[in-house]
């Protein structure tokens, strides 16, 4: 990453996205606040929208929270089947 220490006169945004492009950018402000500039692929805006989508959310929780696998004996008795 990237940082740049902005001055009271300031670096021009048009260049900082410049570099953006190649790598992430940390920008600190004469007042010491920092943020940072970094392009976003399709894959990122992706997550950011799936994390707001509350439904979403909910069914990946809940689905997380099942037991990853089941024993044959309860798989059966799920389905109806008798014991051989």
């Amino acid at each position: 990453m990237k940082t740049i220490q902005l001055t009271p006169r300031q670096i021009g945004l048009r260049r900082i996205l410049d570099q953006a492009k190649h790598e992430n950018v940390l920008v600190r402000s004469p007042d010491g606040r920092e943020f940072i500039v970094a392009e976003l692929d399709d894959f990122d805006r992706e997550i950011q929208l799936a994390r707001q989508n509350a439904e979403l959310m909910a069914f990946l929780d809940a689905r997380g929270r099942k037991r990853a696998s089941i024993g044959i004996a309860e798989l059966r008795k799920e389905l109806g089947l008798k014991k051989r």
